[in-house]
């Protein structure tokens, strides 16, 4: 029987590709990673405490994506990140929509139940890549913002009406809070959620074979980015019944791995403490969440730098304090999985001077290196965020589809918060905090 060459050789290819494919998939899976679980209010790993310093790396799997990614930038990050001792990355599953203005492109969800196949499978090569590298996942599943469509697309897909975009002059924020508050009560948009959940979670990851509630590269799953309870006191009981239905669904499909809300903390909560204490009051929360941002939230004058710079560490140590009394109070350990601070003068350029970040980084790594020291509750931290080697456009700004991403979300000026592979002070300034959280 005589077999054409030209189809021997695409026979050959796939039975290469084939080969090639199992043996990653077999180096993947035998990684020795070791999961995180929490004793005594502290992140374990190995029986040993695990304190770390960590970053923000939304767009992960955008990067990892087969088609439309960039797999060689996301290798050299990630070897990049290992080198200055980062093995925690909070990242993003979720954007919604179709995109536009101020928005994530491409989008893992464009449709409600529909998937980016290719978004997907950039989410597994992370992962795997990940897993390689012995680096954590913290992965977030929703977003209370506008620029990754969030729980305004679900209210959207279900019947509301369109999306009242504050980066819009049509619209205001308390437009867009008022609307987006709707999610919490939203039947149907709270079961599409639900179903999005499902289907994360039920994953198998097609490079390494494990699912994804058995693959200890999973640190935790977080309900959203910042959630809220939004614009009046009123909003808090339908609040609660969603976070409450959301990390006891959670615990159910993984009992596996950890679970936290993605809160800002106090800030998400009408300012109220209390509030916040007894909404993580639930045996399915596992560690307590906080953010921080001097610039955002008045701290930081671009007018009067050095001194509101540490005006800002002040603030931050209060605000830090508040949320540390509370995590000792129902014994959990507390994460900052956001923080940022701008470039002097707030400009975009990777070039202009980072010394006030220095001083506004290093004060908060002294506090996660004190609390690994007194073996305290304050277990890790998440700059924002790694933006590597993108590069950007610094006489705009402003983020168009197609443009590299950096660790700024879309509806922000493109570099503001960003550490950038070439600032290697404050790499440095990361590599040394984490070798002395290591030693301890």
């Amino acid at each position: 029987m005589k077999i054409n060459k030209s189809i021997t050789v695409i026979l050959l290819i796939i039975l290469s590709t084939s080969c090639k494919s199992a043996k990653y998939r077999k180096s993947v899976r035998n990684v020795d990673i070791k999961q995180i679980s929490i004793q005594d209010s502290k992140f374990i790993k190995d029986g040993k405490p695990y304190y770390f310093v960590g970053t923000n790396y939304w767009y992960g799997p955008l990067l990892g994506a087969q088609n439309t990614g960039d797999r060689a930038r996301l290798i050299k990050e990630l070897d990049l990140m290992k080198e200055a001792g980062i093995d925690n990355l909070r990242i993003l599953v979720g954007a919604e929509g179709d995109g536009g203005d101020s928005k994530v492109y491409p989008t893992l969800q464009p449709e409600q139940g529909v998937y980016n196949e290719d978004l997907l499978d950039g989410l597994d090569f992370l992962m795997a890549e990940m897993r390689k590298r012995k680096m954590y996942a913290v992965l977030y599943l929703n977003n209370n913002w506008i620029w990754s469509g969030g729980m305004s697309e679900y209210l959207k897909w279900n019947g509301y009406g369109d999306v009242p975009n504050p980066f819009l002059e049509a619209y205001s924020w308390d437009e867009y809070m008022n609307y987006t508050k709707q999610f919490h009560s939203c039947i149907p948009c709270k079961e599409a959620y639900y179903n999005h959940l499902k289907f994360i979670l039920g994953r198998i990851n097609t490079y390494s074979g494990l699912k994804y509630t058995e693959d200890h590269t999973v640190m935790s799953w977080q309900v959203a980015n910042e959630p809220r309870v939004l614009v009046s006191k009123d909003h808090e009981k339908a609040f609660a019944g969603w976070l409450n239905e959301t990390v006891d669904l959670i615990k159910t499909l993984d009992p596996n791995h950890l679970v936290s809300t993605g809160t800002e903390g106090k800030h998400g909560f009408l300012e109220d403490i209390n509030m916040f204490e007894r909404l993580h009051d639930n045996k399915n929360i596992d560690y307590l969440t906080m953010h921080m941002w001097p610039k955002n939230w008045g701290w930081y004058d671009i007018n009067n730098e050095k001194q509101t710079t540490q005006e800002s560490i002040e603030k931050a140590y209060e605000y830090m304090d508040q949320h540390i009394v509370v995590a000792k109070k129902i014994n959990k350990p507390i994460v900052m999985s956001e923080f940022g601070f701008p470039r002097e003068k707030e400009s975009l350029s990777p070039t202009t001077s980072i010394e006030n970040r220095n001083v506004f980084y290093k004060a908060i790594f002294d506090r996660i290196i004190e609390s690994s020291e007194d073996k305290g509750v304050l277990a890790g931290l998440n700059f924002w965020g790694f933006a590597g080697y993108a590069k950007t456009n610094p006489e705009n700004g402003k983020w168009q589809h197609g443009d590299d991403f950096t660790a700024d979300p879309p509806q922000e000026p493109q570099g503001l918060n960003s550490v950038f592979a070439s600032d290697v002070s404050t790499l440095k300034l990361i590599k040394e905090s984490n070798e002395t959280l290591f030693k301890q």
